[in-house]
């Protein structure tokens, strides 16, 4: 039987790869901040990944009952949407802590459980791969740093014969797209020097997330991933056409495009 340990196992994006592991016979080890009862194949192990000596017990957890996991695969992160020069250092630091220190912290103790063969699956954003938009700056900082950090780590765990690979949702239907709503519409209501942009920006913001997929697509393609004999170093779900079509831009144009969008008159 195969182990797997994922990370934020209880959103709905985590939640429905926990169950399509599991109904394929992984037992899965899932860890979130708060979690459910136990499934079938499914062991709830309740973790704060940005406490040291909460994924430390962690591990001692898993220990007890597995000397080895297959996979860890990472969805735990939080969205933030707000002004890099208005934010409060506390919600600066919490994004980074949470969507890249996480992941670092749970890669670096569960390594001794990983074996040859072990895959590690990180989860970024479409935004990583291109230049951050206003406003989303700041979650797209930790997303493309995240994606750094795989590319990074793919390069050292290969030698050890484990695989790293990327996700790369786009809108997906969880509880994220409440978060982006829930953030914008309290940056529109809290900044003090973009009310006007603010409120454009949200117009072009619920336009690119009204086409979304279910979180069930993005657990088909982690199956995908941990057991594909030769996994693809990056997976795309759901590229929006507009943002794809953004990135061809030269970065000047970019800025001039944004500056004569929102800008106020």
């Amino acid at each position: 039987m195969k182990h797997v340990l994922i990370t934020g196992a209880y959103g709905g994006m985590g939640h429905a790869t926990a169950k399509a592991m599991a109904a394929r016979g992984w037992t899965v080890f899932a860890l979130d901040k708060t979690v459910g009862e136990a499934e079938a194949n499914i062991i709830p192990v309740q973790t704060d990944v940005t406490d040291l000596e909460s994924v430390r017990s962690a591990v001692a957890f898993v220990r007890l009952r597995t000397d080895a996991l297959d996979a860890i695969v990472h969805f735990a992160g939080i969205y933030r949407l707000d002004s890099l020069v208005e934010m409060s250092e506390e919600r600066f630091t919490e994004i980074f802590n949470i969507n890249l220190f996480g992941a670092y912290r749970v890669n670096r103790e569960f390594l001794p459980l990983l074996r040859r063969g072990s895959r590690v699956l990180l989860t970024t954003s479409e935004l990583a791969p291109i230049a951050p938009m206003p406003f989303t700056g700041i979650y797209a900082v930790t997303k493309t740093a995240l994606e750094a950090y795989a590319d990074s780590l793919r390069m050292e765990l290969q030698l050890l014969g484990i695989g790293v690979s990327v996700l790369r949702p786009g809108a997906v239907k969880t509880g994220l797209l409440s978060d982006s709503t829930r953030e914008l519409e309290q940056f529109c209501a809290n900044t003090k020097i973009y009310t006007y942009n603010a409120k454009k920006f949200r117009n072009i913001v619920n336009s690119v997330e009204a086409k979304n997929v279910p979180p069930e697509k993005v657990a088909k393609t982690a199956l995908c991933a941990l057991t594909a004999k030769r996994p693809k170093y990056v997976y795309n779900i759901n590229r929006n056409p507009l943002l794809r079509l953004w990135n061809v831009l030269p970065a000047r144009c970019q800025t001039a495009v944004i500056r004569r969008i929102l800008q106020s008159k």
